[in-house]
């Protein structure tokens, strides 16, 4: 039969809409309150932020600025979307390496409504200019925005409705004091407990509609290296196996059989996180070497090992950061990691 244009334009429709329905089931698994964020961990932040965010509502104006930092999977983005939620405002959300002039700064913040929240990912990443311009704007409201060149330049200051900017970092070094000390509140987002994220697993196992007890949620928490984005991402793979290999139940036997398969030890270590230990053993015997020289032995970028890989590592005391560069840390001997195939 030959396909006319409307037949594949309805295809082509039903594509959509089908990916529309996964975008939307993924959207699904973050929490959409403080209460179901708080339900897991990080009680501390949740209550501070349910404090302010109480109060800003009966002065009924924007709550302060907000800075969340930690390591990347904690819930950052969850949590702007979360106070743009409970605010019940408008959310707009870009990223600092695409903020690469003052001018598109500009043209998102005069977009804001009154009372907006603005989510800025990698804050840290933003060039100084920028950083700069956004200066006047989260303390005063306004900026100071130059038209014409030359001998004809004036400044021209442009009023802003108020709004609140939540940015999300890994790396608080990396922000000016000036832009740092513009934040009113300023969270540190902790790895979770293996506890808390069987509670995380438990909770997405029943978006999900996957059947799961308590030792499999836990054996998945147990290897997720305290971080939820992880946890939610082994227990697809988990529900993967349990479907085509069990009965679709996802029991420990099932969880182990199935990470074990994925390279994801008892540690919640995986083959580059193993061959990152094993380099600085076997090749710099236990260290200290310099960063740029691991990032160069592994064939990896820096910001990689120090965003992504260093991390849990560091938490977990299998590496120290000193003076003269990474080394292997105490806890290394008691865990003995089993040696990544990558490595051979």
């Amino acid at each position: 039969m030959t396909r006319t244009p409307a037949l594949i334009a309805s295809d082509a429709s039903d594509a959509f809409e089908g990916r529309e329905e996964e975008q939307s089931a993924i959207v699904s698994l973050r929490p959409s309150t403080l209460l179901e964020y708080g339900a897991a961990g990080q009680r501390a932040v949740v209550e501070n932020l349910q404090i302010a965010i109480e109060a800003a509502r009966r002065r009924e104006e924007p709550i302060d600025h907000v800075l969340l930092y930690g390591p990347p999977g904690l819930g950052k983005t969850t949590l702007a979307h979360i106070i743009a939620n409970e605010m019940q405002t408008q959310l707009t959300v870009t990223a600092g390496p695409a903020l690469e002039r003052p001018a598109e700064v500009m043209g998102i913040l005069t977009s804001l409504e009154a009372g907006s929240v603005l989510f800025v990912d990698e804050i840290h990443r933003m060039p100084r200019a920028v950083e700069e311009f956004l200066y006047s704007a989260m303390e005063d409201f306004k900026v100071d925005f130059v038209i014409e060149k030359g001998t004809h330049a004036r400044p021209i200051k442009f009023p802003l409705p108020p709004f609140t900017l939540v940015g999300a970092t890994t790396r608080t070094g990396m922000i000016s004091a000036p832009l740092l000390d513009r934040f009113g509140l300023q969270y540190h987002l902790d790895f979770y407990a293996p506890e808390q994220l069987a509670r995380v697993v438990k909770r997405t196992a029943q978006i999900l509609e996957t059947p799961i007890d308590e030792d499999g949620a836990m054996e998945i928490a147990r290897r997720s290296r305290g971080t939820p984005r992880i946890a939610n991402r082994l227990l697809k793979r988990v529900r993967d196996y349990a479907q085509v290999r069990g009965s679709g139940s996802i029991s420990k036997e099932i969880a182990h059989d199935a990470l074990t398969r994925e390279g994801v030890d008892e540690e919640g270590l995986n083959d580059l996180d193993r061959l990152y230990l094993q380099t600085i053993v076997e090749y710099y015997n236990g260290g200290p070497v310099g960063i740029e020289a691991l990032a160069a032995t592994l064939n990896e970028e820096k910001d990689t090992l120090v965003d992504v890989i260093e991390p849990y590592l560091l938490k977990r005391g299998l590496v120290a950061r000193t003076a003269g560069g990474r080394k292997i840390g105490a806890t290394y001997a008691a865990v003995k990691p089993h040696q990544s195939p990558l490595f051979d």
